[in-house]
């Protein structure tokens, strides 16, 4: 998977995980938590794939910006 496609799928996965963290009412409800624990866990292991073949910094700064943007 080229490192653009894994870090464009890492940012829609931690999106959602983030969205669905009020869904999850303090995690007692099962599906929602189990989106947010899925979600971020997609999310740094396709982060871990990118940072391989770009620098930390740079990743970091698109996935967060983009995130910020996305989210809000």
């Amino acid at each position: 998977m080229p490192p653009s496609i894994a870090l464009i799928i890492a940012i829609l996965s931690e999106v959602i995980a983030t969205s669905y963290i009020p869904k999850t009412e303090q995690f007692t409800k099962l599906t929602p938590s189990l989106i947010v624990g899925v979600g971020y866990a997609v999310a740094f292991f396709l982060l871990s794939i990118t940072v391989k073949s770009m620098p930390v910094g740079i990743v970091y700064a698109i996935w967060s910006g983009a995130g910020i943007v996305l989210v809000a």
